[in-house]
């Protein structure tokens, strides 16, 4: 792996294929059909792939392990802004993830590293169990000698990127309640309504509007979330001008 001048990660196909435990031709297949951006081409017109690629990618990925066709997959990409970065786009997949179960697998040190998107330091694995993201497997060693770890596959990649900001694993934890407590609130309003609403409907009908609602109910949180948690910020930082 070579990075750009920008000090983004620059993966050939075959890396950005590893990276994400899909193949080489899965990929080439997303670019085909638009759901992937094109690569930039580099020395000896290789392309290279960055950040927001692997973003994506794992997004798609998981809106597929939510049962999602490609047609919907498709709609759903259209829908998104097409500034997104590669942070915006984890956060995305991070809400997909919570329709799910809890999906905890338990890997070696280097299968973690691999599905963090890049290696991690005795550090940083510690803070990814301080936000109960990883935890230790007591188990027997994983293959490569270091161990095996029990890890939240559909939180690990935010968790990846919380390690670059500036916060106390205390305050990403607290965060994390208070986004829980809300979202499970919402969640049960949201149910409530759904069931009043197809309270005369068979099976087949509910699991359909399920499937319709999914990625818009998923779209309306995160814009309502980003556009309330901004309007909150700017309050804040204009009251602390005023003073």
């Amino acid at each position: 792996m070579t990075t750009s001048d920008t000090g983004e990660p620059a993966l050939t196909i075959d890396e950005l294929a590893a990276r994400t435990g899909v193949t080489v031709r899965t990929v080439r297949f997303y670019g085909t059909k638009g759901l992937l951006p094109p690569p930039a081409i580099g020395p000896r017109r290789v392309g290279r792939y960055g950040r927001e690629h692997l973003a994506r990618l794992a997004l798609i990925e998981e809106l597929r392990h939510q049962g999602m066709t490609l047609a919907a997959i498709e709609r759903y990409l259209k829908q998104l802004p097409p500034d997104l970065t590669a942070h915006d786009l984890a956060l995305h997949r991070a809400v997909v993830a919570s329709w799910a179960p809890r999906a905890v697998e338990r890997v070696t040190r280097e299968e973690l590293g691999r599905r963090a998107g890049r290696p991690l330091t005795d550090g940083e694995v510690d803070r990814l169990a301080e936000m109960d993201i990883v935890a230790r497997d007591d188990g027997e060693d994983g293959e490569d000698g270091h161990g095996a770890y029990r890890v939240d596959t559909g939180l690990l990649r935010l968790g990846v990127e919380l390690l670059d900001v500036p916060l106390s694993p205390e305050t990403v934890l607290a965060a994390r309640t208070a986004l829980l407590e809300h979202s499970r609130a919402a969640a049960r309003d949201l149910s409530r309504l759904l069931r009043d609403a197809v309270a005369e409907r068979d099976a087949r009908d509910v699991r359909s509007l399920s499937a319709h609602m999914h990625p818009i109910v998923v779209q309306a949180l995160l814009t309502t979330f980003q556009r309330s948690l901004r309007d909150e910020l700017r309050e804040w930082l204009d009251t602390g001008d005023e003073r």
